[in-house]
């Protein structure tokens, strides 16, 4: 039997009827106000603990008050480290500037984005797949967008994701109502099909076996396993979704890191246009995490069953909930493309590669299983039979190194960490270092190390 809140139904006013009623009194009062007659909203009571990042920045803030003195090293959250290039952080402090005077004042923008941005996006990323400008939404950010996209899709289409995934994806569709109730026996949520990612199949799902849905969130390269999806892989996948009738979001948030020749962007695959959106982001690309700025792109050619133009739909979204991106992050956007903005962005993004050369190196030195990191800012790396919390801790715990556990992108990742290469190199060659030392001990660490 559940215990019921130590709010009673006669002191908050609530009838005991309402199944919704009933499942927010499970929960035990944590403010210290009198209740109201509102109930919770029951799709957020089916989150599993705290979003993954925040829960990370706890975890550390813990392990600070336990060794106060420790210098810990950060290779968990992505937050990039290394200065936003001068003369794109230039173009936003005049902008700002120019705020103060009369001549220089702006007011609200175009929802849809700063018209000569949304062309230099076009024109800088899609010029070889014809994407008009008309066709590209700047935001704040794509993990605001996939929330937007969310509203845009509703709460009756099925999705699937893959496992690994960015959490963002699957915590959304919860929220919106679009998941069933998770089952911790299998660390998933029913409603939501999980395409299992991993080296037996080369971090690529076998949609020979994977059920039609509605929707199909897709990343690439992939974080948290850094894989960046071949254009085989990405042709089988747009077949798929063709053949079902489905909609790709196509999260190309590191496309900026691939090395080799994989696609940068889904639309250069042939027949993408009728069933892709690709959501995309200059916080990796150009150290904007705390700047932020995005941009998704929804092709005229994506039609709902009916036939009508997904864009007008998403548009009509974009007016209602948003008030455009920031004029001054819009300025910082438009240097960042210009050709020399643009070339000084590459040089960082080279060094954050460099960083993680030398964390798969150092992880491979040691006789563990090493993916990603070459095509990603991401390490994934593999203990065999071990719990990726475990793992976590231990690290944290011996060596003050922060990583993320794998669980935290779904059940697939439940015997590995991700390493983040954003950092500075000392940093990273200090975190190096440390892992040696600490292996070096002969004690292993993990039950997977012999």
């Amino acid at each position: 039997m559940n215990k019921l809140s130590a709010c009673s139904s006669m002191a908050c006013g609530i009838s005991l009827q309402p199944k919704m009623v009933l499942a927010s009194l499970r929960v035990r009062k944590q403010g210290n106000g009198r209740c109201t007659n509102v109930p919770r909203n029951v799709n957020l009571e089916k989150l599993q603990n705290n979003y993954l990042f925040p829960e990370i920045s706890k975890r550390e803030l813990q392990h600070l008050e336990k060794y106060p003195n420790a210098k810990v090293i950060s290779l968990g959250i992505g937050d990039t480290t290394e200065p936003i290039p001068e003369q794109i952080s230039l173009s936003m402090a005049n902008y700002a500037r120019a705020l103060s005077t009369a001549d220089g004042y702006r007011g609200y923008g175009a929802e849809q984005g700063n018209q000569a941005l949304r062309k230099a996006i076009a024109e800088t990323f899609y010029k070889d797949v014809a994407i008009k400008d008309t066709e590209v939404f700047v935001s704040d950010g794509s993990q605001c967008d996939i929330s937007r996209l969310q509203l845009l899709l509703g709460s009756k289409v099925t999705i699937a994701v893959q496992d690994p995934s960015f959490p963002g994806y699957i915590d959304s569709s919860v929220i919106i109502g679009q998941a069933g109730d998770f089952q911790d026996k299998t660390g998933k949520y029913q409603n939501i099909e999980y395409m299992q990612l991993g080296p037996q199949n080369n971090f690529f799902p076998d949609l020979t076996v994977t059920p039609r849905t509605d929707i199909i969130f897709f990343c690439s390269p992939n974080n948290p396993t850094g894989h960046a999806a071949t254009r085989k892989q990405l042709q089988q996948l747009v077949e798929f979704a063709r053949d079902n009738g489905s909609i790709i979001i196509f999260d190309s948030a590191y496309a900026a890191y691939i090395s080799d020749d994989s696609p940068k962007s889904i639309f250069e695959i042939p027949g993408a246009k009728e069933v892709a959106i690709e959501i995309s982001s200059f916080s990796k690309f150009a150290g904007f995490t705390g700047v932020r700025l995005g941009w998704t792109v929804v092709p005229e050619e994506l039609l709902f069953s009916g036939g009508f133009p997904v864009i007008h739909d998403f548009n009509r979204i974009v007016c209602t909930c948003f008030n455009g991106a920031s004029n001054i992050a819009q300025a910082g956007g438009l240097a960042c493309l210009s050709p020399e903005g643009f070339q000084a962005i590459c040089a960082v993004i080279d060094y954050y590669k460099e960083n993680a050369k030398i964390l798969v190196d150092t992880f491979a030195s040691l006789g563990l299983e090493v993916y990603g990191g070459v095509n990603a800012p991401y390490v994934w790396v593999h203990f065999p039979g071990s719990k990726s919390w475990n793992i976590f801790a231990e690290i944290l715990e011996k060596t003050h190194i922060i990583t993320v556990p794998g669980s935290g992108f779904g059940p697939g990742g439940g015997e590995y960490i991700r390493i983040s290469a954003f950092g500075k190199r000392k940093h990273i060659i200090e975190a190096s270092w440390r892992l040696e030392k600490l292996f070096s001990k002969g004690k292993p660490l993990f039950n997977c190390l012999k």
